[in-house]
């Protein structure tokens, strides 16, 4: 039997949470799937930095609760399964989530981003034995331990800072000539007498049997290969948006994710998305608390005043 909700939002991270709490204050009964997983990929990052109100960080394992707590104080409900499928209905959508179905008349999909895999030998056969992608989890592992991070961007400059606290080295490989990462990151990386950075690498295997012992990555200058001894690998080399519950529907995503506009509205009438999962999305945790805010607002005006024809964006 169908539950009914006003406003049903798919993702347990910033944006799903901060998007539940500004709906129930708003009035509307709302349904958060969190998921496998309560706040996501922030969950495993020590130090949120720039998020307002922390001026000396934030672990993204003590705000998403804190968000949480503030959604459920505000009235809206939860439940710990994914968004499998949505589908349209007389009067909005229903939404299936793992066995139990649930009618809404408008949609939140901030259901994020998964990491990108290197694509490697040795990748998946050691997930769990060297391979992370969580450095606060795995780091007191590898106390006096070299590691190797892979990646240029924000996530990978990060781990590899919280990596530095136990590993005896951390070298950061990367692929291109240039980082994305920005300067906060990159100047403390750089200046960090445990950290070293390799450009121009690309990571062909991944060492071990039982256990990972190192790396085998290829000059893209010379040509040559090389290997690092590594106790562990850390992969940060970008993310895949998570989609699949809308069947490769061209008309609603693109191979970024799923596509808004500034009122964060789909091309499906009654659907939101919000967060990493639309490709306008700065990728920060403050930006996508934003998301979260004006989908809800959003949602509440539609919910409120009508419909948009499906495929009208501004």
């Amino acid at each position: 039997m169908d539950s009914d909700y006003e406003l049903v939002i798919a993702g347990g991270g910033i944006a799903g949470l901060t998007a539940g709490t500004v709906s129930a204050r708003l009035g509307r009964k709302t349904l958060i799937l969190i998921g496998d997983m309560l706040g996501g990929n922030l969950l495993s990052i020590e130090k949120i930095e720039g998020y307002p109100g922390f001026p000396d960080g934030v672990a993204g394992y003590e705000l998403c609760p804190t968000v949480q707590a503030q959604a459920a104080e505000a009235g809206a409900e939860f439940s710990m399964t994914p968004l499998d499928a949505l589908d349209p209905s007389p009067d909005g959508w229903r939404i299936s989530s793992a066995g139990q179905h649930h009618a809404a008349g408008a949609v939140i999909l901030a259901t994020g981003t998964s990491l990108m895999e290197l694509g490697v030998p040795g990748e998946t056969r050691l997930v769990g034995k060297g391979v992370s992608h969580c450095a606060s989890c795995d780091a007191p592992l590898l106390r006096d331990r070299v590691v190797a991070v892979v990646g240029g961007g924000d996530s990978a400059f990060q781990e590899a800072l919280t990596l530095a606290e136990f590993a005896s080295k951390v070298v950061i490989l990367v692929r291109g000539n240039a980082f994305s990462a920005q300067a906060t990151f990159r100047d403390r990386v750089v200046a960090h007498p445990r950290i070293d950075i390799r450009t121009s690498v690309s990571v062909e295997e991944i060492l071990g049997d039982d256990t990972v012992t190192g790396v085998r990555f290829r000059d893209a200058a010379s040509g040559t290969t090389d290997e690092l001894e590594a106790a562990g690998v850390f992969i940060y080399i970008g993310l895949r948006p998570n989609t699949a519950f809308l069947n490769g529907r061209a008309d609603v995503i693109s191979a970024s994710g799923i596509r808004t506009d500034g009122r964060m509205r789909s091309t499906l009438t009654g659907v939101f998305a919000a967060g990493t999962v639309r490709p306008g999305s700065a990728g920060r945790a403050v930006a996508s608390a934003g998301d979260g805010t004006t989908a809800a607002i959003s949602a509440d005006d539609f919910l409120t005043n009508g419909t948009w024809r499906d495929g009208e964006l501004e």
